[in-house]
């Protein structure tokens, strides 16, 4: 997967987005996905403090998907979690 610039998109930071797939956990109803969404927004830290995602990230939920994009990197043990 190649990541193509636009022009005029020099000196943006770069950013991380992450794709949680849970169509078959809600589907057998093992877990429900907006638990989930509120969780990942109360403990995903910025700036050290946990559920002050303030407009660096951004947690969204689309039918069975949650999607987590980030403004800044994630540190790398975050990034591990999401993967």
């Amino acid at each position: 997967m190649s990541k193509a610039s636009a022009p005029g998109a020099k000196g943006k930071k770069k950013g991380a987005t992450f794709t949680i797939d849970c169509a078959k956990p809600v589907e057998d109803k093992i877990m429900d996905i907006a638990s989930l969404e509120k969780f990942l927004q109360e403990r995903i830290k910025v700036g050290g403090k946990a559920g002050a995602l303030g407009d660096s990230v951004t947690v969204t939920r689309e039918k069975s998907k949650i999607t987590v994009t980030s403004d800044s990197n994630f540190s790398k043990k975050v990034s591990q979690v999401l993967d």
